[in-house]
Formats: C-alpha cells, sequence, structure tokens
C-alpha cells in the first residue's frame, strides 16, 4: 500500500543548514498563483530516507507565476509569456555583468532596485571542484546548499549584482577555478578538501590589478575584501546513487528507494532527478512501506 503525501505544483526543495542539511519538498496547490504561503504543502524529505516513494507528473505544468498551464517551462518554471518579461528570466540573471538596469531598459525596475541594486557576495565553494560565484547576500548559506557545496567561503562584498558579475568573470579566469558545478562530480561523492583560505589569498593577489580597475570604474566602495571563515557542509546520503538523469518528460512516473539528497537533486536508486529543473510540473508524491 502506498500513502500520498501531496500534491501540486513542484517548486525548489527547501534547503536548510542543519547536520546533515535538511530538506523539504514544496507543492504549490493546482490552480493557485504566486505561491502564497498557506498555498503549499510542504513534506520533511528527511524521515523518507531509505523508503521508496513514487512521484507521479500528471502531464500539467503551469506557470510559477501567473498560474497559466503550458506546454512547456521556461526558465525553470515559468510560461514564454512570463519568460519574456519578467526581469528574473533575462539573460543578466544567468550574466550579472550584462546587467542593463542602469541604462533604464530593465523589465521590472522595481525587481530590480530590489534584487540587483544591492550587495551581493562573491564566493569560493567546492562543489565539483574549485567554484567561483555569487549572490546576493540574504541568499546564504541557502545558495551553497542548492548547489550542494560542500565547503564554502565568501570572499568579496560587492555593492551591486552587475559588479559582482564582472568579479564572478575576473576570478573563473584564474586557473584552477570554474563558475559552472559538474553535477556528475558533484553526486559521484564527496570532492576532495580545498584549501579555501590559501586559494582566497592567490586569487587576491593574481586578480589585485583588474580589482583595482573595477574600484576605479564604480567607486572605491564598490568591491570590499571579506575576511571569513570557510563553512563545512553535509548532505544526507547513504550510499552512491546510479548517475542517470530522470525526467519527467520521457518517464512520468518516478518510483524508487530513495538514497540521498545533494544540491537540488533526490537521488534514487535508479538513478538522480533534477527537483529544480521541473518547477511547475504538476506530481503526486506518495511512499510505500
Amino acid at each position: 500500500m502506498s500513502a500520498v503525501l501531496g500534491a501540486g505544483r513542484l517548486r525548489k526543495m527547501r534547503a536548510q543548514l542543519a547536520e546533515p542539511v535538511r530538506y523539504d519538498m514544496v507543492l504549490m496547490a493546482p490552480g493557485e498563483r504566486n505561491g502564497l504561503e498557506d498555498e503549499l504543502t510542504v513534506v520533511e524529505l528527511e524521515p523518507l530516507l531509505g523508503r521508496r516513494l513514487h512521484l507521479a507528473h500528471s502531464g500539467a505544468i503551469h506557470c510559477l507565476y501567473c498560474g497559466v498551464r503550458t506546454k512547456r517551462s521556461f526558465s525553470q518554471g515559468y510560461c514564454y509569456r512570463c519568460s519574456q518579461r519578467l526581469a528574473r528570466c533575462d539573460l543578466c540573471v544567468m550574466s550579472p555583468n550584462r546587467c542593463h538596469y542602469h541604462e533604464g531598459t530593465c523589465r521590472e525596475p522595481q525587481w530590480g532596485e530590489a534584487q540587483c541594486m544591492t550587495e551581493h557576495r562573491i564566493y569560493l565553494a567546492n562543489t565539483s571542484g574549485l567554484k567561483v560565484g555569487l549572490t546576493r547576500l540574504s541568499q546564504l548559506p541557502v545558495r551553497w546548499l542548492d548547489q550542494g557545496a560542500v565547503q564554502a567561503l565568501p570572499i568579496v562584498a560587492t555593492s551591486t549584482r552587475q559588479v559582482a558579475g564582472f568579479v564572478e568573470v575576473l576570478l573563473a579566469a584564474a586557473d584552477g577555478v570554474s563558475a559552472q558545478t559538474n553535477w556528475r562530480v558533484m553526486l559521484g561523492g564527496a570532492p576532495p578538501p580545498l584549501l579555501l583560505l590559501e586559494q582566497r589569498e592567490r586569487l587576491w593577489q593574481e586578480c589585485a590589478a583588474s580589482i583595482k580597475t573595477l574600484r576605479n570604474r564604480f567607486g572605491s566602495q564598490s568591491i570590499r575584501l571579506l575576511e571569513s571563515t570557510p563553512l563545512e557542509l553535509n548532505y544526507p546520503t547513504s550510499t552512491a546513487a546510479p548517475l542517470k538523469q530522470l525526467n519527467f518528460d520521457k518517464t512520468p512516473t518516478v518510483s524508487g528507494r530513495l538514497l540521498g539528497i545533494k544540491g537540488q537533486y533526490l537521488l534514487f536508486d535508479c538513478g538522480v532527478l533534477n527537483i529544480r529543473r521541473f518547477s511547475g510540473y504538476h506530481v503526486e508524491l506518495s511512499h510505500a512501506d
């Protein structure tokens, strides 16, 4: 016998810093809009480790913003119309150095003011190796948890997202640094530990002249070097999962024993499922004893 735990549109999993990291599945009630708190079903996942879960996709996909039904999802959960008009779906979200707020062409100036024209952090993380990334100050440490980082260290504070984008591009060009995570390596086991403090000092020295140029352009307080302590992160995983990507578009029902959770992935004995990729997909979650 299986027991239904909830049904609704998938959102990215909630991750909370704990030992190990705590994850909740979030399902938005179908037909509702804008993700208000009282419309959500939240399922704690840690008690389900080792149990057989079923995720059945009904075939319906709804936009996370406007709620309209759509044939396919854009920008991780939006209908085509919203993907073309919302600032959060613009190209500059993925390439912050291409921010055009200062040109007066932001799709949603108020959203840009709140999300982009505010203090950001540049960080080093150990995901599938040494990675540099950026995020709003308010998104730490969630950003690291979403990426499956096992170590993380904030190294630079910037006045805006655009400035953070320029610094990220600069650091990502240094030897041995990447701005991307190899999901297969990240899920394949814990990567070797890194000396993040030493890497920070190396990058500061190598990029000092270029950072000075950016400060001259954006202001002396636009970039501040940080003295921080690395954070170690552990995830609820028991054994390695087959590195086969599960896909609701190809197989509407995912059924398997939950072996672990890392980043935004559920790790099953039959493969791995990127929950964030399927934001807006209507599913029913159940488990069998």
